[in-house]
This record gives structure tokens, C-alpha cells and sequence, in this order.
């Protein structure tokens, strides 16, 4: 992806080089569920942490900034990197809003955290992945995670799977912001856990595709390879891929951001027409 030189976004909070005092725990307890729920990428990620981070808030010390160190060349180029994405975001999507009478584009602010961090949704760490917290508008990006998206997860990498998951996420405020998010949780308060699970499955892949939607709107700066990433990314990320992985066998009621496939396709879809009105993920996963 071309964008280097380019202009950085002012919704950037950089707590990278932050010691913390008592980080939170990971890799077992609560955090663990965390982690197993949210499967990389939340849905309503901030509304599904929020009452599970509570109990951490309660039995955990809270991640407390201490002295700042400096960043190294390659985070302070990686800070940059996302500052321009965020910038690409608010532009394609304040443009969607105004050409779709959609009202004004509250733009996303993102934080950049090192382990662990205290967002408006409550407490998490670097465990529970890249995450959207709808209670204070913002992303929260341990960009070590991308390391492991690679190395773990055996996705390709690259600055674009980056950007795919940045636009994922950035596809979660959207939905907050047209009432979407809000609507299925209700639903799913109404629902069988398996209804439930396909509701969230809809509004993850809704979420793909308004990524999909943002890199079509973003292509004179993309390069050769870039979509290849980002499928490789959304491919690794898949349930039924997890599920794979993690325990051997694949369970489709347990699904709750769709497959591998799923998941590529309507990446692809929002890639190839560019059009908002087109993401009716719901219409065809619940039918």
C-alpha cells in the first residue's frame, strides 16, 4: 500500500513505549474466554467486553501508565502507518456518508496500546486482540498482534492485512453509527443462542464487507498484492479455520464471524462493487 508522505490522521493516541503498572493477566481466566469469544475480531466487541471486562476490573489490577521509553524506528514508522490508514478511513467514509444522505461521519479515534490497555469498555490486553469499543468510539490496536496473524495464524502479512483488519473494525463503527450494532443486540437478547450466533455472524461479515466497500474506495493507493493480504488475512481469521486449529473438529453452531470463505466473499463483495447498499449480510444469513 502506497502511503508514505501522506496525511496522518489527528484521531491517533499512541500509548506504545508506556510501562505499566500491574498489567492485566493473560492467558488464562477471563481473558482467555475473551479471547476464545471474540475469536480475534469482535462483533459488538466493546458491548461483548464490556460486562466480562467488569469481573477482570474486579479481580485484576488495572494496567497503569508508568515511564515512557522511546519508540524505536520501526514502532514510530508502524505509528505512522496507522495514522495514515486511520486518515484513509475518515476520508472514503465521509464521502460515503455525504453521497448516501447517511448524516454526518463521527469519525473513529484509535488507540495504539503495548500489553494491555483501559479503554471506555473496561480493561483488556493484548490477548484479546484489535478491537472496537462503541461506549468511547475508538480502535484499539496492539500491532504485535499482525506478528502473530502471520507466524500463528498463518496468514501471508503485510501492510495490507493491516489495513484489512483496521477497516474491519472501522466497519463495526460504522454499524454503530447506523444503529446496526444496537439493533442486534436487542435481537439477540430476544434469541436463541444459536439465533444469536447467527446474528453476530451477519454483522461480522457486514463488517468484512464495509472493508471490502473502503479498499475499493481507497485504490489508486493500493499495490500489487495488497487484496491477496487481505484475503490471506480473512481466510486465516475464518470459524470454521480457528475451529480447526484449535480443537480438531469444526462445530457450525458455534460460529460466530462466519468461515473462511464467508468471510473472503464478502470482503470481495464490498471490494468489487463499492456500494454501502449492498452489504444485506443479514437477508442472507438468516434466510
Amino acid at each position: 500500500m502506497k502511503w508514505k508522505g501522506r496525511r496522518q490522521s489527528g484521531n491517533l493516541e499512541d500509548r506504545r513505549g508506556m510501562s505499566n503498572k500491574g498489567k492485566l493477566a493473560a492467558g488464562g481466566g477471563i481473558i482467555a474466554v475473551v479471547v476464545v469469544l471474540l475469536q480475534l475480531f469482535g462483533g459488538e466487541t466493546g458491548q461483548v467486553l464490556a460486562p466480562i471486562l467488569d469481573q477482570v476490573n474486579q479481580s485484576q489490577s488495572v494496567s497503569e501508565p508508568g515511564e515512557q521509553r522511546e519508540l524505536t524506528a520501526e514502532e514510530k514508522e508502524m505509528g505512522d502507518f496507522a495514522a495514515t490508514l486511520l486518515a484513509d478511513t475518515e476520508d472514503v467514509w465521509n464521502q460515503i456518508f455525504r453521497e448516501n444522505n447517511l448524516g454526518d461521519y463521527k469519525e473513529p479515534g484509535m488507540v495504539l496500546f503495548t500489553d494491555a490497555v483501559r479503554s471506555g469498555c473496561g480493561n483488556a490486553s493484548s490477548a484479546s486482540g484489535p478491537f472496537y469499543c462503541p461506549a468511547d468510539h475508538k480502535l484499539y490496536m496492539d500491532l504485535v498482534f499482525f506478528d502473530e496473524l502471520k507466524t500463528r495464524f498463518g496468514a501471508k502479512g503485510g501492510d495490507f492485512a493491516i489495513a484489512y483488519v483496521t477497516a474491519h473494525e472501522v466497519g463495526h463503527h460504522i454499524q454503530t453509527l447506523l444503529g446496526t450494532s444496537q439493533k442486534v443486540r436487542q435481537m439477540q437478547q430476544q434469541s436463541s443462542a444459536a439465533q444469536a450466533n447467527q446474528l453476530s455472524v451477519a454483522q461480522e461479515l457486514q463488517a468484512d464487507f464495509y472493508a471490502g466497500v473502503w479498499a475499493y474506495h481507497n485504490k489508486e493507493y493500493l499495490e500489487e498484492g495488497d487484496i491477496e493480504e487481505a484475503l490471506s488475512a480473512a481466510n486465516a481469521v475464518g470459524d470454521d479455520a480457528i475451529q480447526k486449529r484449535t480443537q480438531g473438529s469444526v462445530q457450525p453452531d458455534s460460529f460466530t464471524h462466519g468461515t473462511s470463505e464467508q468471510r473472503m466473499h464478502w470482503f470481495m463483495k464490498g471490494y468489487k462493487t463499492g456500494d454501502i447498499r449492498q452489504g444485506d449480510t443479514f437477508s442472507e444469513i438468516l434466510n
